[in-house]
This record gives structure tokens, sequence and C-alpha cells, in this order.
């Protein structure tokens, strides 16, 4: 949890999902983010090349010198995405991927040990957010066991509810967490600032989008702001 840790001093960290658009929307949006006090952003592409997408982050970037900005690249395998952003001439300091290729029941790690070895490879520095029983992946039923594995692989184990906006059970992070105390562990879907005091006892990092949006691509100021307030 270290690099956890020096990347963030809150204990329960915020970070804004932004479903990017342009150039101008992402950072008008990571601009609401910044004045509200999020710990940071994630950028990502549902609709565009991860191209654009890293377009747009420089972009931000340039706005934002030193907050904290991660990407997701949904068109991108997991093991392509490190080498492409080692070779930026800007800083990104976080990468999440949605499957992160744990498979508890498989003895070695085959698809995760290969994400693992680019993200060494590339000599990029910043923190791995990988997917663990996560929303539009197959089902996970030993959850103890695929976080005990996960947590050698990546930086934060992530996971999900069941669908995109649509909240995780507690119980199920409350499993989760109890298999890596000492690990941080993200949510990723589902989360609003009505719902969000349940799972404060078991999770670390919070990525937000649905819960917090006026649209599918522009944050709700007032909604991120009572989000934050009622985690601080």
């Amino acid at each position: 949890m270290d690099g956890f840790k020096a990347a963030f001093k809150s204990r329960h960290v915020i970070l804004p999902v932004i479903h990017v658009e342009n150039i101008e929307q992402a950072t008008s949006n990571a601009l609401i983010a910044f004045k509200e006090g999020s710990d940071g952003v994630f950028l990502i592409n549902h609709r565009i090349s991860h191209k654009r997408l890293f377009e747009a982050a420089a972009g931000v970037r340039e706005k934002f010198p030193a907050f904290w900005m991660g990407v997701n690249c949904l068109d991108l395998y997991p093991k392509d995405v490190f080498g492409k952003i080692s070779k930026l001439n800007f800083r990104i300091d976080g990468v999440w991927a949605d499957n992160a290729m744990i498979n508890e029941f498989a003895e070695l790690q085959f698809g995760a040990g290969t994400i693992s070895r680019a993200y060494l490879v590339s000599g990029w520095s910043g923190l791995y957010f990988g997917g663990v029983a996560f929303k539009y992946q197959r089902l996970v039923t030993e959850l103890e066991e695929a976080a005990r594995i996960a947590a050698d692989f990546m930086d934060v184990v992530t996971t999900s509810g069941p669908a995109t906006g649509e909240a995780a059970e507690v119980e199920k992070i409350r499993r989760i967490k109890s298999a890596i105390p000492f690990k941080p562990l993200a949510v990723a879907s589902g989360i609003t600032p009505e719902n969000i005091q349940d799972y404060t006892p078991f999770a670390d990092c919070f990525l937000v989008a649905t819960g917090i949006s006026k649209s599918f691509f522009e944050i709700d100021r007032n909604r991120l702001r009572q989000l934050i307030k009622n985690v601080r």
C-alpha cells in the first residue's frame, strides 16, 4: 500500500471518472473535480480512441500539472497500455483495467502475469488498478481467494457492482477487504452521496461517475460536493 499512501493523503480517496468526449469537456470536468477537492480523476474512452483519450489527458495535464490523473483505455488490452503511456511526454499517474485476468482456480496466473510483466518492463511508475470480480466479467464466487491472488499482481484491487451505475453488495466489499486488509481496495460502480458511507468501513478508494453526474459526459458539481462532504 506504500505507493497508494504516497500518492494520496486522504483516508478515503475520491476519483471522479470522466467519460471523455473531447479535450475541452475533459478539462472542464477535471476543473470541477479539482475545485471540489477530489483526490484526482480517471479519464475513460467509451466513444473515442485511446489516441484521442491521450490527447485529452495531455490537455488536462497542461491545465493541472500536479493533479493526480489516471486512464482506462477500453480499446486496448491491459498489457498494451503500459508501454504506450510510458512513451508519452506527459505524466499519467494511474492505469485502470476492468479485467486483470485473475483466475482464482488456476495454479498459474498466465493472464495476470502477462499484464504484470508488461507493467514492469515498461518502466512506468504509476499505480495499476486491476479489475477483480468486476462488472460484465465472469461471476466470481470465491471472492477472498481471488482477492488474495490479485494482491500480488496490482497496486489497487478494484471491484464493482453487477453493472454500470449499480452498487455492489456491501457484503461483497467486506469479504474482499477481509482477505486483503493491507492492500488498497477500490469500488468502481454505483457509489452515490447517499450510500458511500455504507462502504467506507471497507473500501479505500471510490471511482465514481454515474452517482455524481448530470449526464454521461458531465459531472454534477453539487453531487460531487455532497459526496466528498459525506466522506470527509
